[in-house]
């Protein structure tokens, strides 16, 4: 517990707010998504004393009025027990755009990272393209989050900056692109750099495989070779499959998580599996009356 938690003040309770935004879980806890839950395991890391839990309180009774995310700072009006709102001010330092391009590269190699931003969705395993820039996503002390509001509490953060943590947690929930705007990069920006990386990847690949194609089809002519090409060859003939059950049942699938995408309401993770469980149970019983 910090030090200010053990200093006696007379409580004051604050004036209540018509329109105020209000966390969507009015108990238990908040954020529903694992980045939202991530930002607010880091807050309550930094072991910041009583007045974290209650902001939690404040933002469950919607004394914050208003948040605006911007490029490195948060803004925000909360309702306390003056006649006047407080204004709350949180920074946190921007990535430069050459940290920026060591991340978006590492993005961009993994195809399901691209997949899923589109989406909407932040990856599960995002924070490893910012550990290979070496620099993080979310704040790893509480000194790189600069605070002000202009309440007369002394303590930092006091209840106002914490309700405004709180809420901002949700705010991710509904737009994980908010947590790159704050460290500098907007949704447009960030999907136009991953597209540009992915379609450099894509020529580079094409060029290259194309290159090996031309190079196999020059070792044999095509004319040497009509009246056998559509032969099997003995190479074919000889090749045999023996297809087994594999050890863990949909190991791609389940390394993969949850499809961005739906059919009737479906995710299409479920429906592969049941394409995939039909294919092997059917490539089995091929497999065993051919022996």
């Amino acid at each position: 517990m910090a030090y200010w938690d053990y200093c006696w003040y007379r409580p004051a309770r604050p004036k209540a707010v018509k329109d105020g935004i209000k966390t969507k879980n009015r108990g238990g806890s908040i954020g529903k998504t694992w980045w939202s839950k991530r930002w607010i395991g880091v807050l309550e890391s930094f072991s910041m004393g009583a007045r974290l839990g209650r902001g939690r309180s404040y933002a469950r009774r919607g004394q914050v009025m208003a948040i605006d995310v911007q490029e490195g700072l948060i803004t925000a009006k909360v309702q306390g027990s003056q006649r006047t709102p407080y204004k709350v001010k949180i920074a946190l330092r921007p990535l430069s755009q050459k940290d920026w391009n060591k991340v978006t590269e590492a993005m961009a190699e993994q195809a399901i990272f691209v997949a899923k931003l589109l989406a909407g969705e932040m990856p599960q395993n995002i924070e490893e393209a910012f550990e290979a820039a070496k620099v993080p996503l979310f704040p790893k002390l509480s000194r790189e989050l600069e605070t002000d509001c202009s309440c007369p509490d002394w303590a930092n953060p006091c209840k106002h900056i914490a309700a405004v943590y709180y809420l901002l947690a949700e705010q991710f929930d509904d737009d994980p692109f908010l947590i790159f705007k704050l460290r500098g990069k907007s949704k447009e920006q960030l999907i136009n750099e991953l597209r540009e990386k992915r379609a450099g990847a894509f020529e580079e690949t094409t060029a290259t495989e194309e290159a090996e194609i031309g190079l196999a089809a020059s070792t044999i002519p095509l004319e040497e070779c009509l009246g056998t090409f559509w032969e099997a060859g003995a190479e074919l003939a000889a090749f045999s499959a023996n297809p087994a059950l594999p050890e863990v049942e949909f190991a791609v699938l389940k390394r993969l998580g949850s499809s961005p995408f739906t059919i009737t309401n479906r995710n299409v993770s479920a429906l592969l599996e049941k394409a995939y469980e039909t294919a092997s149970r059917a490539a089995l019983k091929k497999a065993e009356s051919d022996r």
